[in-house]
């Protein structure tokens, strides 16, 4: 046992977590040291709980949120992908618990449009436990245990372009901590934070978000500059993930770093999508406590029919969101011009073939 990684915990731990009024907040450089003790499994699970229990109470600071970022990508295992744009979606790790995850079939869409991307995720985790894009990808037959070096060969090859990778490739000590973190049930920081790694990073890399909580967007800005990604796009999304809403007006914001550059009002309408929903419900038969692997069959057979040209709110959501994306990467001047480029490639049938 690391002796000076126990002291530091218990250092931490008497300040942060002494009651509403009284407990301190920490450093940039005790958030990482605790952090990565916690990764590198040096500290129980006891300690480990209450030190991530403890900040969320107290509400982490800036400064935490960072540290704990930057301890989980000293731990994380990273690849330079020789491409000039990567896209790195991150939608939320515990998965979708009400709607199909249309996002799952983003990557190849977006890859086909010239845009590299890379999806990750893992298996289950607090406080959803829900339908994540690892049951996705299983239930297409793919692999989900690429290594980061084997994601980094299918983003480069031309003919793929996007690639999934598990948390569980490329930061061990963290997926080791899932069953702890599910102990916990709430949320803490690594929920937060655990989206913005990006393992694989092009030349250029562009974060893409979803969120629902106002406050959210300038934070995540400022941990995807901290975590040297070079682009965000926040997309107020259906279930926190990167999807807008296609029954009604949404929220995207551009940054540059963390500067914010746009702020645009989705309104579906103006891109020839009319629904009627917001989002694709499961369908009542099924639901997420005991039906993943049928949600994730019937995920499939939707995305592969949008895939094919055929209409419907899968294939509006595909429209909706990688048109946002090609707009904010400057693949498209406008948002109506990158509309129309995503309805030729998914009529054209060709993204089919990157599913491999």
């Amino acid at each position: 046992m690391n002796t000076d990684s126990q002291a530091l915990m218990k250092s931490i731990i008497q300040r942060v977590a002494t009651g509403p009024d009284l407990s301190k907040d920490i450093d940039f450089e005790e958030a990482k040291g605790g952090m990565q003790a916690i990764l590198r499994g040096e500290i129980d699970d006891v300690q480990s709980a209450i030190f991530l229990i403890a900040l969320r109470m107290k509400r982490e600071t800036m400064e935490e949120n960072e540290g704990i970022l930057a301890a989980i990508l000293a731990e994380s295992d990273k690849q330079t992908v020789n491409v000039k744009d990567l896209v790195d979606l991150g939608d939320p790790y515990s998965g979708y618990n009400r709607s199909i995850p249309i996002s799952s079939f983003l990557p190849a869409v977006l890859a086909e449009l010239g845009l590299p991307t890379v999806i990750h995720g893992l298996d289950a985790v607090t406080p959803k436990f829900g339908l994540t894009h690892r049951h996705i990808a299983q239930a297409l037959g793919l692999s989900v245990d690429h290594s980061t070096a084997d994601a980094k060969a299918r983003l480069e090859d031309k003919s793929i372009g996007w690639s999934y990778i598990d948390q569980a490739s490329y930061c061990q000590g963290l997926h080791n901590i899932v069953s702890l973190r599910d102990l916990i049930v709430k949320r803490t920081v690594v929920n937060t934070v655990e989206t913005l790694i990006g393992p694989l990073r092009g030349k250029k890399t562009h974060s893409i978000l979803g969120y629902v909580h106002k406050p959210y967007p300038p934070i995540y800005a400022d941990l995807v500059k901290a975590s040297g990604m070079d682009t965000a796009l926040l997309i107020r999304g259906v279930e926190g993930g990167v999807i807008p809403s296609l029954r009604q007006k949404g929220l995207m914001i551009s940054y540059e770093s963390n500067v914010e550059k746009s702020r645009v009002d989705i309104e579906p309408a103006s891109l020839g999508i009319e629904q009627d929903m917001r989002a694709i419900s499961f369908p009542a038969e099924l639901n997420v406590q005991n039906d993943i692997p049928a949600l994730a069959e019937y995920t499939v057979r939707l995305g592969k029919a949008a895939l094919s040209g055929e209409k419907g709110m899968f294939y509006d959501g595909l429209v909706l969101s990688a048109s946002l994306i090609m707009w904010h990467t400057k693949k498209a001047d406008s948002l109506v011009e990158a509309a129309e480029l995503v309805r030729a490639a998914l009529d054209s049938k060709k993204v089919l073939e990157r599913l491999k």
